[in-house]
């Protein structure tokens, strides 16, 4: 199974994004075997308007295989849902309920996990996404399943990073003890490719499209170089469920 991640759009309406984000579609589209999915792990956005997402949305429709995406702490839940997946907010859910959904392909599960607090940089799984979490990791029984979201549960280094990072990473390694059919945990947020582990598994943050994070040890100004090419990550995983994940980054 051939999984591509990108992550970290921040569409606004400018050009320069919609360049970024534009250039990563066509190299996708351009492989000699296309992806069994694309995964987009937040920061669609980069305020949360309807007219972002409706960037997002006929962009991300060029592509040939299907997309499936989780909100980041610049995305909007209300627009996200409504523009995006097309979908209203069910009349029994407040409209800033989380945005959780599960996806399939190529034999594996996907869980997209709502990570973000309205208005705020840091991350939260909250209890309603837990509990989505564990019942439906308990439902696909032994289905080889990637849990992914925007905000990294890890330490990675880097000040901003690690400040801004998922808050509660105890309950998540708590909702995934001994599950065996997990083969690695997926995450943006970080502006860089990263790979580390979490809970005894693989986790691994996927570059950012709209610029790279600069690292402390690093030399030049600024929190992000906004020149550095965009990035892909590619996760590679074996058949039949195999627990072995290779992942390759590229820039484009």
């Amino acid at each position: 199974m051939l999984l591509a991640q990108i992550s970290d759009l921040h569409l606004d309406g400018e050009a320069r994004a919609t360049e970024r984000a534009t250039r990563v579609v066509d190299y996708l589209r351009s492989l000699t075997r296309q992806p069994d999915a694309v995964l987009v792990t937040g920061d669609i956005a980069d305020h949360g308007t309807p007219a972002e997402y409706a960037e997002a949305a006929a962009l991300l429709a060029r592509l040939d295989a299907p997309v499936f995406t989780c909100p980041g702490n610049h995305d909007d839940r209300t627009a996200y849902r409504k523009v995006l997946l097309g979908e209203e907010t069910p009349p029994e859910a407040p409209a800033t309920s989380a945005v959780n959904r599960l996806h399939h392909a190529a034999g594996y599960a996907f869980l997209l996990l709502d990570s973000s607090i309205p208005g705020e940089d840091p991350g939260l799984l909250d209890d309603e996404t837990l509990d989505w979490l564990a019942r439906t990791l308990d439902d696909l029984g032994d289905t080889p399943t990637l849990p992914a979201f925007h905000h990294p549960p890890a330490t990675l280094h880097h000040p901003y990073v690690d400040s801004t990072a998922l808050t509660n990473p105890g309950r998540l390694a708590e909702a995934l003890a001994g599950r065996s059919n997990i083969p690695a945990i997926l995450t943006g947020h970080a502006h860089t490719p990263a790979a580390t582990t979490f809970a005894g598994l693989p986790l691994l943050a996927a570059p950012g499209v709209t610029s790279t994070l600069r690292l402390p040890w690093e030399p030049g100004e600024g929190l992000t170089s906004r020149t550095a090419p965009p990035g892909v990550a590619f996760h590679v995983l074996g058949e039949n469920g195999s627990d072995a994940i290779t992942t390759h980054f590229r820039t484009v």
